[in-house]
């Protein structure tokens, strides 16, 4: 896939441009749908299968909160290489971008710029300064400037011929501890990126488990609580189970993300790793004593172990 993260840098239009736009978060079924009907359109027009999207998030670029981010930038680039398509524009989102009108976004950027041919879009799509265009704006243009829209239809939860799947759901379903059942939405498990830093170094010398912690920056936290989890490392993948809270046992309430890694013995400090969030075990809790609270991991381990290994984990 050839990744652009420029208009300017595309020097001449894509042989039959099939387009399709969004901000993608998350890359669930959903998108991996649409992908997939582009792909198969850009095939029997013998041409380019092209995805747009934007960083930062476009609310966020305009100085209003934007959601918690189900994939950042680095993961959402990765799953949309995996569905197969030719080309990802990753544009950057200022407000010069937001003031582009509808009209001059589709005549000058994506049929004179990229050379679409076809634009493959939801129902409730809307684009341009003031969300202006639209897709009865797109068809009213359709002759003029040589292309075709085609509206895909919503994709539902295969538990649910009525519950639609969407980023939103998506969201509140991790945020309320459920990452088990994000699987049916995202075709993977939910997962936290990022780099091992210090802890306060008293997972192993006081509990007798030492963890890899690990910092968010903007994507979304799962509910406070223990989880059944599957690490990647650079030393191989490894179950575990990770803490996800302010260990309130020990009283100091900051806010941390402690992975046990089981029968891991490596040093990855300062690497990166990526957590697949298999299944909560547990709320957080306050313990009597470390003991206890030691006692209780062990038989989180032990939940974990069976958890994973009906997952599939080797």
């Amino acid at each position: 896939m050839e990744l652009i993260e420029n208009i300017k840098q595309i020097k001449r239009p894509f042989k039959n441009a099939v387009i399709t736009i969004g901000n993608f978060d998350g890359v669930h079924k959903g998108h991996q749908s649409l992908f997939g009907q582009v792909m198969e359109k850009a095939r029997q027009i013998n041409g380019t299968s092209v995805a747009m999207t934007f960083d930062p998030h476009p609310l966020k670029a305009l100085g209003i909160k934007g959601p918690s981010l189900i994939t950042r930038r680095d993961q959402k680039v990765e799953l949309i290489e995996q569905c197969g398509l030719d080309v990802l524009l990753c544009i950057p989102f200022d407000k010069a971008f937001a003031a582009i009108t509808a009209h001059d976004f589709i005549e000058k950027i994506l049929v004179n710029k990229i050379g679409m041919k076809a634009i493959i879009i939801g129902e409730d799509y809307s684009f341009g300064k003031g969300r202006q265009g639209n897709i009865e704006f797109l068809k009213k243009e359709e002759d003029r400037l040589g292309f075709k829209t085609i509206v895909a239809p919503w994709i539902n939860n295969t538990d649910s011929d009525h519950e639609r799947i969407s980023s939103t759901i998506i969201r509140k379903i991790v945020m309320d501890g459920k990452v088990d059942q994000a699987m049916k939405y995202l075709g993977r498990h939910y997962q936290i990126r990022g780099k091992v830093i210090k802890g306060r170094k008293r997972g192993g010398s006081q509990l007798g488990f030492p963890t890899a912690n690990i910092k968010l920056h903007d994507e979304l936290c799962p509910k406070l609580g223990v989880y059944a989890v599957n690490v990647e490392t650079s030393k191989g993948n490894f179950w575990g189970v990770a803490n996800i809270g302010f260990s309130p046992t020990f009283g100091d309430q900051m806010f941390t993300i402690e992975v046990h890694i089981l029968d891991f013995s490596h040093d990855i400090y300062n690497t990166r790793i990526r957590v697949n969030m298999v299944k909560k075990l547990r709320d957080e809790k306050k313990f009597s004593c470390i003991q206890e609270l030691s006692k209780q991991i062990e038989e989180d381990i032990k939940i974990a172990k069976d958890i994973l290994e009906k997952n599939g984990y080797s």
